[in-house]
């Protein structure tokens, strides 16, 4: 199943080239006072969600897809863990170019570590990238993010594809300077998530999707996940050993080589496959 988030905060489920509004189905998430519970209350109610958009899809009203406002699929995460390095032909690209990338910054991620992004920056594919300091070099990275689906704490591998919702595309946008990577891949904005949320059960398994971003219609970067460094179930195993996960975190997985930077008045298509495509234009703040 595909669900997105659209419009005035309106739930929808994508088939082909529609999005049926299935906003009536948030009605079976529980009520909450404040302090509100940590996490997605959408995510951690996907099953019971989920069979109620079956129940209600022939009476949902269609729009035709290129016609709403996507917004992020995940409307409240805890955090916004991301990989960095986690391909090795990046590491390789990033060793090569010290003029751009910060020789402390260039390490290997099982000496790394991960890194938080602010969830400040997440926006959807409509709302787009605004550019800060344009003086820097401001630069695309396409990712795979997975959705973890329920509270994990010290997950083993084996098991880690079970505490997950689905997936959907990332750009982890960066400003490239000496500064700690969660400080110049935090700015509002730089965090993009789209075009939708394809549940776990679709991709059983994240490690052979291939992956694409272009600029202009200029292919800048093309992979597959299968080289990732750290997969997905080695990335949730070493996350959770550190901090709990919570229904809704958002983990991106890392970005492959063909980084670059765009301007106001881009356009960055990025694509995944059996996720979807996600056009986001680029615009200064």
């Amino acid at each position: 199943m595909r669900l997105c988030r659209f419009n005035d905060d309106q739930l929808g489920l994508v088939e082909d080239d529609v999005i049926r509004d299935v906003s009536a189905a948030l009605d079976v998430l529980p009520s909450a006072r404040w302090p509100y519970p940590l996490g997605d209350a959408l995510i951690s109610n996907l099953d019971a969600v989920r069979e109620r958009v079956g129940e209600m899809r022939g009476q949902a009203e269609p729009y035709p897809t290129n016609s709403v406002f996507l917004k992020a699929p995940v409307g409240n995460p805890t955090k916004v863990v991301a990989a960095p390095v986690n391909y090795m032909k990046h590491l390789e690209e990033a060793i090569d170019d010290p003029e751009t990338f910060s020789r402390e910054h260039v390490r290997k991620i099982q000496e790394t570590g991960l890194f938080l992004k602010a969830v400040s920056a997440i926006v959807g594919p409509s709302d787009g990238v605004k550019l800060r300091k344009t003086d820097r070099r401001n630069d695309h990275e396409i990712e795979l993010v997975a959705v973890i689906g329920r509270k994990a704490d010290r997950v083993s591998r084996d098991e880690a594809l079970d505490y997950v919702a689905g997936y959907t595309i990332g750009l982890d946008m960066t400003i490239r300077g000496p500064e700690e990577r969660s400080l110049r891949k935090s700015i509002d904005s730089y965090c993009v998530l789209g075009p939708w949320l394809v549940t776990a059960d679709e991709i059983p398994d994240p490690s052979g999707l291939s992956l694409e971003l272009k600029v202009n219609g200029e292919v800048r970067q093309s992979a597959n996940t299968k080289d990732l460094i750290i997969d997905v179930p080695g990335l949730i195993e070493f996350a959770s050993s550190f901090y709990t996960l919570q229904p809704g975190d958002v983990l991106m997985t890392g970005t492959p080589e063909g980084v670059g930077p765009v301007h106001p008045g881009d356009t960055i298509t990025a694509e995944i496959k059996g996720v979807g495509v996600m056009n986001v234009g680029v615009s200064a703040a």
